[in-house]
């Protein structure tokens, strides 16, 4: 029977190219805001004798992820893996100007939606599933306000999760990644030398390798 994998936040960077690695032992369930680039996940994991079911869903939407948990429940009555790379990255700024939308955002996104998601996933891992979440080392740095503080949040959840489960499962990983060079990247590094970045499908193996998980 094939594993499944549900990555939220599948579309682009370290979590598509967590999907293409794990599709071929896996089915994908991705879920991301954006349609097309959902689709474009999708041809190619298709081309590579793959299987992927889209969620074109924003994880901060409580309806939403629930309807998207019941219907995984009607559809596996479980899953084998759950990837959370999902997050927002607000604008870099100095602590004494956060915009106050952004951090909203960022608080909604990064752990809000992160807390509503363990609840909802948990029972359809069971005891026997993984959960990986991906660390970041930028909290305290500076202008780094926003994402800095919703990301170590979000850790911490994890850590939580991670000792509370140690006995009785699911297997919850947290790992940092090297840095690479994505979208978000770009934005909190603009004018940086790509070239000795991680590049992000060799990164995706080697975590997932690492893991255990592939």
């Amino acid at each position: 029977m094939t594993k499944t994998a549900l990555i939220t936040g599948a579309s682009r960077g370290l979590g598509a190219a967590m999907a293409k690695a794990l599709a071929p032992t896996h089915h994908i369930i991705a879920v991301a805001k954006t349609t097309g680039a959902l689709e474009d996940l999708d041809d190619h994991i298709q081309a590579a004798g793959g299987q992927a079911t889209l969620a074109p869903m924003d994880i901060t939407k409580d309806a939403a992820m629930q309807q998207l948990c019941r219907s995984i429940y009607d559809r596996w009555g479980s899953i084998d893996l759950w990837l959370h790379p999902a997050i927002h990255a607000a604008p870099l700024s100095p602590a004494s100007h956060i915009g106050e939308k952004d951090f909203d955002k960022s608080v909604n996104t990064n752990v809000t939606a992160t807390s509503r998601l363990i609840r909802y996933v948990a029972p359809l891992l069971g005891t026997n599933g993984q959960v990986v979440f991906f660390g970041d080392p930028s909290a305290g740095e500076s202008f780094f306000g926003s994402y800095g503080a919703t990301k170590a949040a979000q850790i911490a959840l994890a850590q939580s999760w991670q000792k509370e489960t140690r006995n009785t499962g699911p297997k919850v990983h947290i790992t940092t990644p090297n840095p690479m060079p994505t979208a978000a990247r770009a934005r909190f590094h603009p004018g940086e030398d790509r070239a000795p970045l991680a590049d992000t499908d060799a990164e995706a193996v080697r975590i997932l390798g690492e893991l255990g998980i592939v």
